[in-house]
Formats: structure tokens, sequence, C-alpha cells
């Protein structure tokens, strides 16, 4: 089994989102900040090349269009910003210019992704609304129509339908819904499908409420279109099958996942406050958790040294003990204070994961839509981690027997 390959790109910092372009020769990363940090691969590292400074708060999300390699990203300014390389007309060298997206918008840009036709784009917004942004010629910039009802708190998260046309969000109000963002003039009339016919803008093709009442952290089709899945703040994963319809709701006793992707048509990998991506497969008829890409089991046997690139501690005085006491008190609080309940040796303060905290976005990295060989997960303990989706531990030897809920089929 094949270890995941780990690289830190921050020591301290969490890593907000993550995106790669077409040939993960590069990789663009915000750091929690106003910035969009671009790195290159350098052997079995990486190395920051260059930053995008345009946005004035936290930047939430990033997309790296593999054909037209053009970024886009959105931040808590209310903004979102079209990234192109371009000649700089004085070195000649190419540089990334921003250019204008009119959002229209008066509460945070929360997530953004490119159509697969990468003619448009859709942004997430705390307005409740999500932009539908197409680019106009004559104004040299991107304009936005709004998707606004039934929604009634903020969106979370989004993900495109293969047809370019339909467009699944999760949101703060508990509910999973399938909108229709057809633009005419962008758009070819979209074939007939489970989710509808007739497909004019804002058609609500589909809404389904998280189970205990959750707001939905993440959404994403499956690879052919024809099933949704998403994961709620209850600790549950739900996967809609729309032409029965019937939805399946695996609920987990453990910390609640907050993203997945599908690797193929019946299976995917979610993660989240867990700090491990787990693997659920299934059909029609059922799913079930089948087991994690990671192995803590080994991990421990190990005495918590995990293979991989970029994995090694901190040098200098940041790796002092004092220095790691007071981090590991605000960061994990964990006290090596005596008679603390949290007192314990260095190894005990570590996680017996790869990720030592919340993972906050897992993507494909290899391979092709239904059939994804390899992730990559980032989180907020600043690493970004490719894993083999093959080499799968199952559900024993993970520590989540037991852990597993009921599945209930609504």
């Amino acid at each position: 089994m094949a270890p995941p390959e780990v690289y830190s790109l921050s020591q301290q910092t969490p890593v907000t989102c993550h995106a790669f372009n077409a040939d993960r020769s590069q990789v663009a990363v915000s750091l929690n900040s106003n910035e969009v940090l671009i790195y290159a691969r350098d052997g079995n590292d990486w190395k920051h090349i260059d930053t995008l400074t345009e946005h004035d708060k936290q930047v939430t999300s990033i997309d790296w269009a593999p054909k037209s390699n053009r970024i886009v990203t959105s931040a808590q300014d209310r903004n979102a910003y079209v990234w192109q390389q371009t000649p700089d007309a004085q070195t000649g060298h190419m540089v990334w210019k921003p250019t204008l997206v009119l959002l229209r918008i008066n509460r945070a840009a929360t997530y953004v992704r490119w159509s697969p036709n990468e003619d448009k784009f859709a942004v997430a917004s705390g307005a409740r609304a999500i932009a539908i942004c197409s680019f106009d010629p004559e104004g040299d910039w991107w304009v936005s129509r709004l998707l606004k009802k039934p929604i009634r708190s903020t969106v979370l998260s989004i993900d495109w339908h293969p047809n370019n046309v339909l467009l699944a969000a999760g949101s703060a109000d508990m509910k999973a819904r399938v909108f229709s963002a057809y633009i005419k003039d962008v758009d070819k009339k979209p074939a007939a499908s489970v989710w509808g016919e007739k497909l004019p803008f804002n058609t609500i093709c589909g809404e389904y409420g998280s189970p205990s009442g959750g707001w939905v952290h993440d959404v994403a089709f499956s690879p052919s279109g024809d099933v949704l899945a998403f994961v709620s703040h209850d600790s549950t994963i739900s996967i809609v099958y729309p032409g029965g319809p019937t939805i399946y709701t695996i609920k987990m006793s453990t910390l609640p996942l907050v993203t997945l992707t599908w690797t193929t048509e019946d299976s995917l990998i979610a993660a989240g406050h867990d700090c491990q991506p787990l693997v659920f497969a299934g059909n029609p008829s059922g799913w079930e958790l089948v087991g994690s890409l990671d192995d803590p089991q080994a991990n421990k046997s190990s005495g918590g040294a995990r293979s991989g690139f970029g994995n090694a501690s901190p040098v200098g005085r940041l790796n002092s003990a004092a220095f790691n006491t007071f981090r590991n008190a605000a960061e994990r609080g964990i006290s090596n204070v005596p008679g603390s309940p949290t007192t314990g040796s260095s190894t005990e303060s570590e996680l017996f994961t790869v990720h030592q905290n919340t993972i906050t976005s897992v993507r494909p990295y290899e391979g092709v839509p239904g059939n994804v060989t390899k992730v990559s997960t980032s989180g907020v303990d600043g690493k970004l981690v490719v894993w083999d989706v093959n080499a799968v531990t199952p559900i024993g030897a993970t520590g989540l027997a037991g852990k597993l809920g009921k599945v209930q089929l609504r």
C-alpha cells in the first residue's frame, strides 16, 4: 500500500482552500489570509513562485480551470476575481492579471466553482444568493445573474452538473438544492435528465433537508450527474437518487464531515473534523462506509512517524519545548501543566492520523471523472496531502468500528 504524499505548506497557518492546475505542476492555496499563493512543484517539495493580491479580506475559495488556465477566487470582501496569465508590457514575463466580476451581493462570497465548459462560474454567498457569472466582452468584465428563491441563509457550497446547466447548492438553512443556472446566450438547450426537462433560470429541480437539522457543508454530483451527495453538520452523509426518489442517509457518531468528492459512480470520499478521508461505496440498493484512506493504527504502532514529503518538524527557535507547549495549549487545548487532564507525553499530543486538524477540502488529483485514482486534501494543520484512492484501510483496522451509525432509507 503506497503511503500518502505529505507536504507541509505551513507549520502554523491553516490552508483554507487549494486548487491544482491541469497537469498538477502548480497549486494555488490560501493560508487563511487575503492572498492567494501559487506554488510550483520542485522535486519532492513545493516552491512559492507567485502571489495574487487583490482581495481585501480572507479568501474563501479558489478554482483553477484546467482548459483555459484561468483562476477564479472569492473572498469575504464580497468580491470575486478571474485571473489570467498575460505578458507584462515592460518585462515580457507572464504575470497574473485580475478581471473584475460584478457580483451584486452585499455579504461575503463563500464558495466558487467553474462550470464544466468554463464559460461561466458560480459564486455562493452569505447574501442568501448564488451569482451565476458569464463574460461580457463589451464591458470586458464578468456579469452575474442571481439565484435567490427559496434560499433562506448563507450558501456554503456549490457543485456543477456535467451538463453545464444544473447547479447543486448546500446552505445553512439545512437544505441541499438543485437549481437550473441556464443562461440563454451562453448555454445550449440541455437534454432531459432525471432532474427534469424544461429548465429555465432559477428552476428548483430538487430540495432535500438535512436529516437532523444540520447545515449542509458540501454537495457533489456523481460523474454522471444522476446522483447527488451532501454532508451535514449533524454528522450525516446523504445520497440522493432523484428518479425514485430515494435518499440513503448514513448517520455517524464521529465528528461532522465538511467536504466530499466522487471517485467513481458508486464510490465517494468525504472528510472533515475527524482528520481522515473516509471512503463510502454503494448503489441504488444501499450505501455503506467502507473504510479510510488513512491508517491511524499503523501510525500508532510506528510511534507517530508517517512517511511522505515535507513532514519534517519545524526548525530553529520555533522548535523549542516552550514554544511547542504554548502552541499546543493555544491551538489544540493541550496543556503540559502537572495535574492537567490533558497532560501527556509529546507523542500523546499528536493525532495518529496524517492530518493533525480538520480537513477543509478534498479534491480530485489524478484520473478522469468517473475514474479518479488519487485525491488531494488540505487542512487546518497547514498540510497538503495526496492519497491513493485504492489504498483503503477497512473499518475495523481504522478504529471506526462501532462508531458507524445506522443507515436510514427515506
